[in-house]
């Protein structure tokens, strides 16, 4: 059984930053790839940033000039958020597969709120 268990986030105004971590349990191998998505009200579930065991990154188009993704040792995965927008307010969800071609798992979601 994998766990992922997400911690960071918070309400900040908009500009200010937050680092999302996220750390995980199980077997290594369903850890080949971890990332966050998020999702706002009324909008549908989005890629944010996902990141391979080999340092290969992916970003949305909207956050990769903002956001950076990293990882250490297998299972831990962190987000760190700058010059966050009020757009960027949603729950913020840690994923990690196998590889980006499987169902993967989830963590149970951390709210983040950027005001005006």
């Amino acid at each position: 059984q994998v766990q992922l268990v997400e911690s960071g986030g918070g309400l900040v105004q908009a500009g200010g930053s937050l680092r999302l971590s996220c750390v995980g349990s199980g077997s290594i191998i369903f850890f080949n790839v971890m990332g966050w998505y998020r999702q706002a009200p009324g909008k549908e579930r989005e890629l944010v940033a996902t990141i391979t065991r080999g340092g290969t990154t992916n970003y949305k188009d909207s956050v990769k000039d903002r956001f950076t993704i990293s990882r250490k040792i297998t299972n831990t995965v962190f987000l760190q958020m700058n010059s966050l927008k009020p757009e960027d307010t949603a729950v913020y969800y840690c994923w990690a597969a196998a590889s980006t071609q499987s169902s993967g798992s989830w963590g149970q979601g951390t709210q983040v709120t950027v005001s005006s």
